[in-house]
Order: C-alpha cells, then structure tokens, then sequence
C-alpha cells in the first residue's frame, strides 16, 4: 500500500532483535538515496570510526521499487573503512523486491554479532543464526550452504561476504544474489566487522493494489503507463545495447579513443584490445544473459571457466558474470588479453569476496611497484607480471586472505595506503578510490576523484570528455553539479542509470502521481537538489575535505584522441569543482 512515511526496520545484532519504525520524510527525500542519508544523519556517530560497533549498516529502496520495470536497485550507506567518511553503493539482484515485499522501506543493522552470524529479516520477523562454520568460506560455497539453510519463499535475497570482507578491508564487497556487488568503499568489511557473513532478507507479502478513488491509491492510468514504459524499454533501440554486447561493448570504442586503461595506465590503447573486446566475450566466453529481479532487459552477462581438478582428474565449468568495469580491472588493466584468463581472475575476486574494480587496480599497482624495485617476491608471493593470469590468481588469493604484511596493507587502504607505506603514489591509479575503465580526460578525473562515490557513475564526466566541449572550467562544474543532481533523483526512486535516457524528470513525476505521491511529483526538482545537499552534508559531517583530494602524477602523464592532458587544466578545475562542493553541502534545504 502507497504510504507517506518510511517503514524502517531497525536490527540490534547485541540483542538479536529488532523493531519497525515509522519515519516522516517521503515528501522531502523520495526514498532510496536520499533515505539512505536521513537514516545515517539519524542513527550514525558521525564522530566515531567506522567500526565502531553502534555505526548503522543501512539498505534502502525508492517509492517506485517494485512498481515499474527497471526500478529494481538498492542503496547501501555506511561510514567507509576505506576513508572513514559517509559512503554510498548500489546493486541490483533479488534486493530491492525483497525489501519491498517485505514491506520495507529501509534496513538499518546496529552492534555487532557475539559470533559469526547470519541476520534473517522477513514479514514474520528478525533472527540471528549463529554461522561460525561459514567463516573463512568462499562468496560461492557460502552461498551454496545459505540457499539450504534459508529455502526460498517469495522473493528472497542473499547478500554475503567472503574472507576479504571477514578482515573488515576497505575494498571487500558485498556479494547480492551471486552476480551483483554492492562494491565499493567497503561495505563488504563493515558486514564483516559486524560479524557478519550474510543477511538475508525474505519478501513473502504481497503488492494490495487500492481502488480508485481512495485517498492513497492505485487507479486505470498505473497499467497503461506501465506498458507505455515496458514497451520502450523493450521494443526500441535505446535499451538494446545494454542486453546484447552490455557494457562490455566499451572497450573498443575507448581504446579507439585512447582512453582505455592499459597495465596500470601506461597506454591508453593497444592493438590487442580485440582479443578482450565485447564481442570477443559474446563470441566465446559467453553461456547467458540474466537480469535482476523487475528487470526486462536482461543486462547480465555470463561467461565460463573451465577448470581441471587435479586430484580426480576431472574438469569442472564455473559461471562468472562480466561487464566493462570488471573485464577492465582483470584484463586491460593488468595487461591481460585472453578473455577466459580475464574470466578466471575474476573468478577468484569473486570467491575471495574482493570488489572487482578495487582488487584488480591494486594488483596492477603492484604489478609496477615490484617492477621498480619497491616491494619484492617476500611481499608478494609470488612474481607479478604483466599478462601472467596463473600469477594474478594467486595474487587475488593472498591478497583476500591477507597472507603477508604487504597484503593487509592492501587490504586495509587500498593502492592509496600501500603507496603511503612502500612508495610509488605517483603511479597509483587512485580517483578517491581506484579508478574506474575510463581514461577519457581532464573531467573525469576530477569527478570521480572528488564525487560522492568516488564512482563513475556520479556523474557523466567519462560522456562529458567524450565531447568536444573544450576548457570551460564553469561549463565543465555546472555539468557535473546539474548531472549528479539528476541522478540523485534516479537513485531516490531507485532506478537502475541504465535508464536514465527513458526516465526523464517528466515520466518519473508521471509514474509517481500515479501512485499516488501528489506532492512528491509536484515537487522532484526541489527533492533532487534537498537529497544532493544532504548527502554532501553527511560526508562532508564526517570529515571530508574537498579541497584535499590530489590526482596522482599518472593521470597527468596520459594522451587521449584529444591530445596530451592538460594539467592545468585539470587542477582548475579540481579547486574549482571542491569549491562547488563546499558550497552543495552547506545550501539551505
């Protein structure tokens, strides 16, 4: 039933138990993204570490989650073990609907468990299982035992962590549903640290459409708008791209451009980039496509692996799921052009609960690091070099498990810490956070460097360097300040950016009146720009300071189909967009 308030459950993982809340704030901040940050300005100590065991492990979904076809993403938010400050993920899967059938609006998970635990929350209630036999275990074997442990009924999702996640690392992520990540900034070791393996959250309820004319209510116009939206995303071309190749599509259009990262961002292109191009990967490596749940397009890809199991001399298959940011991080990243070894690598991210991006421009880091001398055999275990994928493999496993001082070091900050213990910052390809696949220029690497998430999909400034829009340091901020404040809107509602080209402010104000949010429609703009100060208050609450991000030496050091980077350029524009910053998280709303 429509309603305007949140329903909030919140779990005390001390005690073992939990209670709902109502919470006013749908007409102020939609849901989702916006939620996500009123819950953390609400239940956070924004003075204290981000394992400290009261700080909120929070997930939240939007007023149009279930309802429309591709409203299907979640929003986790936590304080980062990576920088200690806000941080937002999002990831698709079963989440989003198994919150919403079971009747929730946002989770919030408090304490810490006194033993390995898994947290169950559903219609009928919470409980905490105790699950010590499942640490130190795989994402995939926990996932097997989770799946038998808790039968499905309704929509039910499994959210887990592997042994990155279980030594509380910066860059461990939290597996959704087999092949979706809520990735970045370390959510994975905030579950850990909480004790942690997995939550799962089961949606029994049931949608109760209201009759016209109700004061809250569905009424005729809801399924004619639907099938209007069904239909462009499913029968035009603007979702297409998406299901066929996927975003794996990328690579070559970027290495055309010169923009493609390559072993550790020494190239920006390189004549192998077809071996591990979008259409190699459809053409050999992959088994299906699937989608998350509410989803028509069916954006999934996965590949396969196969595997020789020594002791009986028989092979095994693994599915692995891929995508542009993945393939890049296991493959052009570390020089890597067979697409199964790319697949491979990956896999073993995956087992060891590793964010993919993360996991793999820090072992690219490395990669460089031991070439000039600065860690050695001893630290690593094993010879890193461009192009080895057997060598990569072992890598990922040390690194998950933390084998050696060098890979805790990793483990706890990233490329960014290693370089502040063992040197070599000025090849680390860190935006705020390991970089994203795009090289594309002097824009992106100030907004991911200085975005919210540190991600590329803050905002569109990889698009923005795709165009010839020359040095226009204003033209270049208001963009990227105008952009994010439309996606705040998206990921309060919260929709997958893959549609963003379909739900433009007009529909989403459409979508919304027919479910009754009157007044939420009236009012998306003002809603868009409210959550968009909230969230840079809530980092900026916790420590952030703008003005103190620095771009490595390497980003400066690149050509694009533009030419040298501008430097300059580049460093205006960073003072420029930190100001604009300052300026979102201390507006009036």
């Amino acid at each position: 039933m429509i309603r305007d308030h949140f329903r909030v459950m919140v779990a005390d993982l001390r005690s073992g138990k939990g209670s709902v809340v109502k919470l006013d704030g749908r007409d102020e901040v939609a849901g989702g993204s916006g939620l996500a940050a009123l819950l953390f300005d609400k239940y956070a100590h924004k003075d204290r570490p981000w394992n400290d065991p009261d700080q909120p492990l929070i997930f939240a979904i939007g007023p149009l989650t279930g309802y429309f076809p591709l409203m299907s993403k979640t929003v986790c938010a936590f304080k980062s073990p990576y920088h200690d400050q806000y941080a937002e993920s999002h990831a698709g899967g079963r989440s989003a609907l198994a919150m919403r059938f079971a009747d929730l609006d946002g989770l919030v998970i408090v304490g810490k468990a006194p033993r390995p635990s898994v947290l169950h929350v559903g219609l009928r209630g919470l409980e905490l299982r105790d699950a010590h036999y499942l640490w130190g275990q795989g994402v995939m074997t926990s996932g097997k035992h989770l799946r038998h442990m808790f039968p499905a009924s309704g929509f039910r999702t499994i959210m887990r962590i592997g042994p990155a996640g279980e030594q509380g690392s910066a860059m461990a992520c939290i597996n959704v549903d087999t092949y979706r990540h809520f990735g970045r900034l370390g959510g994975g070791g905030v579950m850990g640290d909480k004790g942690l393996k997995a939550i799962i959250i089961q949606g029994e309820g049931s949608f109760e459409f209201m009759p016209s004319g109700c004061e809250i209510g569905i009424g005729k116009e809801y399924p004619k708008l639907f099938k209007e939206i069904y239909r462009q995303l499913t029968s035009t071309q603007m979702m297409r791209k998406y299901h066929d190749l996927g975003t794996a599509g990328n690579a070559i259009p970027l290495n055309e451009l010169k923009s493609m990262p390559w072993r550790n961002l020494q190239q920006t292109s390189d004549p192998e980039i077809g071996k591990v191009s979008g259409e190699t990967f459809a053409e050999r490596t992959l088994l299906r496509n699937a989608a998350c749940a509410g989803c028509p397009v069916g954006c999934v890809h996965i590949g396969y692996v196969r595997e020789k199991i020594m002791e009986d001399n028989r092979f095994v298959y693994k599915q692995v799921s891929y995508d542009h940011e993945p393939n890049f991080a296991a493959g052009t990243m570390l020089g890597v052009t067979d697409p199964f070894g790319v697949l491979k690598i990956l896999d073993a991210i995956e087992r060891e609960g590793l964010d993919a991006i993360s996991g793999g421009v820090c072992i690219a880091w490395a990669t460089e690091a031991m070439a000039k001398g600065l860690i050695t055999e001893e630290d690593t275990l094993v010879p890193l070099a461009f192009g080895d994928v057997a060598a990569y493999e072992k890598a990922v496993h040390h690194l998950g498990r933390g084998h050696t001082e060098f890979y805790r070091t990793l483990l706890a900050g990233g490329s960014r810490g290693a370089a502040e213990r063992y040197g070599g910052w000025d090849f680390a390809c860190v935006l705020g956070q390991e970089m994203a696949g795009y090289a594309t220029g002097e824009t992106f690497f100030v907004s991911q460097s200085l975005g919210l998430r540190h991600a590329h999909l803050d905002s569109g400034g990889y698009a923005y360097d795709q165009q010839d829009k020359g040095k226009d340091v204003d033209a270049a901020v208001n963009f990227l300040v105008e952009d994010e404040s439309a996606r705040c809107l998206m990921n309060s509602m919260v929709a997958c950016l893959f549609s963003r080209g379909i739900y433009k402010g007009e529909l989403i104000q459409e979508a919304l009146r027919v479910l009754g949010y009157a007044a939420l429609a009236d009012t998306t703009d003002a809603v868009a720009e409210r959550v968009q100060s909230l969230r840079w208050k809530m980092r900026m609450d916790t420590g952030y300071d703008p003005e103190g991000i620095k771009i490595p030496k390497r980003f400066t050091e690149i050509t694009t189909w533009k030419g040298p980077l501008d430097a300059e350029y580049m460093e205006t524009l960073r003072t420029a967009y930190a100001a604009r910053i300052r300026s979102l998280a201390a507006r009036t709303i």
